[in-house]
């Protein structure tokens, strides 16, 4: 056997396998360079806005999925300014790769929304099939649709939002994901099926598929807020600022799975009822799991994988997605099933404002933020 075909047949025996494997070397083409190994997020830190949305007024960009609508909160005075009418059930407000635009997918209406951050005005609707989430490939080559009814995975051009690619998702509930360092791949939370996907970037190929444990969900048979509990439910996904982990929270298991990047075997670490939303802290030294069904949030020590704090919203609630303020001491955070959205301190966990807005709060924005692009839903950035 020659050595091309020697170096395909243990690739594709590394694709099939359980274990941790290697991709192409990366990093992806046209991707803006890693500037610290140590930490992805160093361009994101507290204040490092890039020049494009220096100027640009900073608003809470809230989707309401019952109520068809978008409020918008003035940070400064933690008020409602504005109430925006959108397409059926706008389910995350994005901000697109270059920061130039935010997009309210609303997946029932299948549509995209445009809104101009510089101005705050709301755009002509897009014709899309099925948004449920939109993501943004690391080199801002291609817009990442998440069409959770449709099962499909669909790459279309960042700006007009032709197709040029669409994939079977081969699982049910194509929802949440993020990218390894290099921008090789990217891992995608499947909820409905208890499955998680690792995709080739610039293959836009699915590469492996595996299914989360069940006995840590199915241990917990208490419903999640009129969610009979059926197994494992993965939600949102994000890499660790060194890059070498990735953490997938999961809302029926109560907790969050690790697993070492690109691609390997998991490991379960319990934080609370409903796990569903993650965010790293402007330092990089902690990240915040939002445990929607339990009304807290819990803060994981990222150096040595600790959980270090619950804060609980007083009353209760149901913290599900949001975003860091520009200086990283304030955690917007929308109330899914309350109606309203929580300003919460991130030095204390203290619940300093919580804002009335419309029905079912989803994946708000917090804009502009820091970071040099944008790799999608309610503001990834690198």
């Amino acid at each position: 056997m020659d050595r091309t075909k020697a170096l395909a047949l243990v690739s594709s025996l590394l694709i099939f396998s359980n274990v941790p494997f290697a991709v192409a070397a990366g990093p992806l083409s046209g991707m803006p360079p890693v500037i610290n190994a140590d930490n992805i997020y160093s361009q994101a830190a507290a204040g490092m806005l890039s020049p494009t949305i220096a100027s640009f007024p900073s608003y809470i960009y809230v989707p309401n999925t019952i109520s068809n609508s978008v409020s918008v909160i003035d940070p400064k005075t933690m008020k409602v300014i504005g109430v925006h009418k959108v397409p059926r059930e706008p389910q995350h407000v994005v901000p697109s790769w270059d920061l130039k635009t935010l997009w309210v997918n609303s997946d029932l209406g299948n549509a995209l929304t445009p809104i101009n951050p510089a101005t705050g005005k709301f755009g002509k609707p897009v014709s899309i099939n099925d948004p449920y989430n939109l993501y943004f490939t690391p080199d801002g080559k291609y817009a990442v649709v998440m069409s959770e009814a449709a099962r499909k995975i669909v790459f279309r051009d960042p700006h007009t939002m032709e197709i040029k690619r669409e994939i079977s998702s081969q699982c049910r509930g194509v929802n949440h994901a993020d990218w390894s360092a290099d921008g090789t791949t990217f891992v995608v939370s499947c909820e409905f099926s208890g499955e998680l996907l690792l995709v080739d970037t610039a293959k836009m190929k699915i590469l492996k598929k595996q299914e989360i444990p069940k006995n840590f969900a199915l241990g917990n048979m208490a419903n999640h807020n009129g969610m009979a509990n059926k197994g494992p439910m993965p939600q949102d996904v994000k890499l660790s600022p060194d890059g070498k982990t990735f953490y997938i929270a999961d809302m029926m298991s109560d907790g969050i799975w690790e697993m070492p990047a690109p691609w390997g075997p998991l490991k379960f670490l319990k934080t609370g009822r409903g796990a569903h939303g993650l965010y790293v802290n402007r330092d990089s030294k902690t990240m915040l799991i939002t445990n929607r069904n339990e009304g807290s949030i819990s803060v994981l020590r990222l150096s040595d994988r600790k959980i270090i704090a619950k804060w609980k919203i007083p009353g209760g609630g149901s913290p599900d997605m949001g975003g860091m303020s520009i200086d990283g001491k304030i955690f917007w955070v929308s109330g899914r099933y309350n109606g309203v959205v929580y300003a919460i301190s991130t030095i204390n966990g203290q619940l300093l404002k919580e804002i009335k807005v419309g029905s079912g709060p989803h994946g708000l924005a917090v804009y502009p933020q820091p970071g040099r692009y944008s790799l999608g839903h309610t503001g990834i950035f690198r």
